[in-house]
């Protein structure tokens, strides 16, 4: 019973639906013939002026220099303070200040090390002497709080300036450079 009431009222339904769609195609015939389309014209295109790139060899402007190139092509001026260009450099040398802390220190009687993280996460034992830094900087001092670097800065020349700088210990979350 419920599924005959259901198919009559289907069937009810759709009864009511017209077919008759004769005023909607008028109405679209009107408004096609009432409008008149608007084209813009295609632009002229511009003639293309071909060169030929010649700076292919040259070092990519995009590209930072290499640290080791820059100094290689400083003029050393005679007679003035410079960094020595023969000396091997160290591990740490190739992170700038910023990026490298302080983390602890190490010692015996008469030898103190300092352990500095670098920004790759590598743990370093450093001592007086040894190089870090972009500057040259040689550790002169370490204390339980702090490390002691004599750095050369360039002073644009062809010498350098010696320049005291400290990288401190402190809390989680910041560097220590000063």
């Amino acid at each position: 019973m419920k599924k005959l009431i259901l198919v009559l009222s289907f069937a009810f339904i759709l009864s009511a639906c017209n077919d008759d769609t004769t005023k909607q195609k008028e109405f679209i015939d009107q408004v096609k013939a009432s409008t008149t389309p608007k084209v813009e014209p295609i632009l002229e295109l511009t003639q293309f002026e071909h060169f030929e790139y010649s700076a292919g060899k040259m070092r990519s402007p995009f590209v930072a220099p290499q640290p080791e190139i820059i100094q290689s092509n400083l003029v050393q001026v005679k007679n003035c303070l410079h960094p020595d260009p023969e000396r091997p450099r160290e591990p740490l040398e190739k992170y700038p200040l910023d990026n490298l802390a302080m983390k602890g220190t190490l010692g015996s009687n008469n030898k103190a090390w300092a352990l500095i993280k670098a920004a790759d996460n590598t743990l370093h034992r450093v001592s007086v002497g040894d190089y870090l830094g972009l500057q040259h900087g040689e550790i002169q001092e370490v204390k339980s709080d702090y490390i002691q670097l004599l750095e050369l800065i360039p002073d644009g020349s062809g010498c350098w300036k010696e320049r005291l700088t400290k990288l401190e210990m402190l809390e989680a979350g910041s560097n220590g450079a000063s």
